[in-house]
């Protein structure tokens, strides 16, 4: 499974552009969050935990752990 993907394909189920949620990102970080910043980390695959459960959360989406 490559995180990546499965972001950019929640943004467009959910028609979302990556600067929106850059943007989203930026307000609930409360510091500048740059798309270019968004795509290169979606690219190299290294959205940290913060930023991706920010992404869900502004999708509509929760994170959930489950015990096996």
């Amino acid at each position: 499974m490559n995180i990546s993907n499965e972001i950019k394909k929640l943004t467009i189920d959910n028609a979302v552009t990556l600067t929106e949620l850059a943007e989203k990102i930026a307000k609930a970080k409360q510091k500048h969050y740059s798309v270019q910043n968004l795509s290169a980390k979606l690219k190299k695959g290294t959205v940290n935990l913060n930023e991706l459960a920010i992404i869900l959360d502004e999708l509509g989406y929760s994170l959930k752990f489950e015990k096996k």
